[in-house]
């Protein structure tokens, strides 16, 4: 048993996936640009973003992100895609002990390297990362992310939170599928393969 971690995140054409839902989702640093996604929602997002959420088997947040995402979807009807992520199976990671109020919600308290190595051995199937920048750096560095899954929105911010910031732990990578939505959002699916391989053009 062994569960696949899949990181799903909406990024700019410059890296960014700081707030992209709507202003005050997440204005940290002064960010000013919350809310760049729903311009470019259309029929195809829906499609990716249904299917993504009908494969994960649970779902893994930060402590930000949990904050977010338990204040919006439990009054999201069953109907709209409420169903689906209040059901499922989800995860917190924290470094202090809390309460979790979301429905069917798992309180992984301690480093996040630990726990959610602890978590993918005694869960099967595809446990989904959404947003949760911070919780993404010790995720990469441990090398625990298995496959990204990348909607790559057609806008440069210029500042903001990065999926991949300075410092990241290199990792090599390999594009096993890719399409384009009309409204011109390249959704790209990378697997993890390693350390990256290196030669010269010269």
């Amino acid at each position: 048993m062994a569960s696949k971690l899949v990181v799903g995140t909406f990024l700019s054409l410059d890296g960014i996936m700081q707030g992209p839902g709507g202003p005050g989702e997440d204005d940290s640093n002064g960010f000013p640009h919350g809310g760049w996604l729903p311009p470019h929602v259309d029929e195809g997002f829906n499609q990716i973003m249904g299917d993504m959420l009908d494969r994960a088997g649970g779902m893994l947040l930060g402590r930000r992100s949990y904050d977010i995402l338990s204040s919006f979807w439990p009054d999201v009807p069953d109907e709209e895609g409420g169903a689906k992520i209040n059901s499922m199976p989800k995860y917190v990671t924290t470094r202090s002990p809390m309460t979790a109020t979301w429905r069917n919600t798992e309180v992984l308290v301690g480093e996040a390297a630990k726990t959610v190595a602890e978590l993918k051995q005694r869960t099967d199937g595809e446990i989904l990362v959404q947003g949760s920048s911070d919780l993404l750096r010790s995720l990469q560095q441990a090398e625990l992310v298995d496959e990204y899954r990348l909607l790559i929105f057609p806008v440069v911010l210029g500042e903001g939170k990065r999926l991949f910031a300075e410092g990241t732990t290199p990792a090599g990578l390999k594009l096993t599928a890719s399409t384009i939505t009309d409204a011109g959002v390249a959704f790209l699916t990378y697997e993890w393969t390693g350390k990256p391989l290196y030669g010269s053009v010269i």
